[in-house]
């Protein structure tokens, strides 16, 4: 059975699918995720078989699109739109490969064809070694690669912030697995797992994401997706005075924890979104939007300055 804190996509997708596939329910996994990956920047010369990228795409493909991550019953319409990118730069050793990887996930807006993007991370720490048709194996209690160690990581990520986006802190159990796997990785000779290594790294991604300061920018995730986006249209003044509320708590935990991953990423995240929201608020309340954005996410002001004009 769907759990009540999904209920809304339920609502609007479960009609698609039950009109497209009649009276048969049919279950599948959670995620939906889209994987690119980009090794023009690899000298030729380095890559002796570059096949190996096709057979990559497709491993990365199936690990998270086929494993099951959570006991909750997904019908295809209801799987999680995400995306993957893997930039890879270096190859510095036979089958090792160095670069970035950009992680976004989106969910759907009740009663539109609007999906608001949910997490868009990147990740500046990707280290992986990966070898042609070598199965993917993870287990959560034991760190055997880092490839699916991060995957599982973000899947979990993933998860959880959009169980957030339906129900208040609804995606704790999801975070706490994640958090798992980055304390089991603490042992992987890669990057990107140790508090010392980066301040916008995995660590900090998930410390701030379990961290008792942060819960109320977790909760205004739910706030912010639930009961703005999903019912902005019903109360425009509303919306966007529960928005400000939103982002007077942001304030305050930006205020306790400074320079927060988790808080830069939400800007990275929804600024044209929030912009586009004010654009056609009350003068009062464009004036105190760009304030509170301006104060919290200083290097984009010129961009922000566009909810006052």
């Amino acid at each position: 059975m769907r759990m009540p804190n999904r209920y809304h996509r339920c609502l609007l997708l479960g009609i698609v699918t039950w009109a497209l596939l009649g009276s048969r329910i049919l279950l599948a996994q959670e995620l939906n995720c889209t994987v690119t990956i980009d090794a023009s920047q690899l000298n030729t010369a380095q890559i002796a078989e570059r096949q190996i990228f096709a057979d990559m795409k497709n491993a990365i493909t199936q690990f998270m699109n086929t494993r099951k991550w959570t006991n909750d019953q997904f019908t295809p319409a209801e799987r999680i739109n995400c995306n993957i990118v893997f930039t890879l730069l270096q190859s510095p050793g036979i089958g090792v490969f160095v670069g970035t990887a950009q992680v976004q996930s989106s969910r759907p807006v009740y009663g539109t064809g609007y999906e608001s993007v949910v997490l868009s991370f990147v990740d500046r720490e990707l280290q992986f070694n990966y070898v042609q048709s070598q199965p993917m194996d993870f287990n959560e209690n034991t760190f055997s690669s880092n490839l699916t160690s991060m995957l599982s990581f973000y899947a979990y990520v993933i998860l959880g912030l959009d169980y957030d986006s339906f129900s208040k802190l609804g995606g704790t159990p999801l975070l706490q697995r994640a958090f798992n796997i980055a304390t089991t990785a603490q042992e992987a000779q890669e990057r990107g797992w140790k508090p010392f290594e980066d301040t916008r790294n995995r660590y900090w991604l998930i410390e701030n994401l379990m961290s008792q300061q942060m819960l109320p920018f977790r909760e205004g995730l739910y706030t912010y997706h639930r009961l703005v986006l999903d019912d902005f249209n019903k109360d425009l003044d509303k919306s966007r005075a529960q928005l400000l509320e939103v982002l007077t708590q942001i304030k305050q935990v930006n205020q306790l924890k400074p320079g927060a991953v988790l808080v830069n990423t939400f800007f990275d995240t929804k600024a044209d979104e929030l912009i586009s929201i004010f654009s056609e608020a009350s003068p009062m309340d464009k004036q105190k939007a760009y304030n509170l954005l301006v104060e919290m996410d200083p290097t984009k002001t010129d961009k922000y300055r566009r909810i006052t004009q």
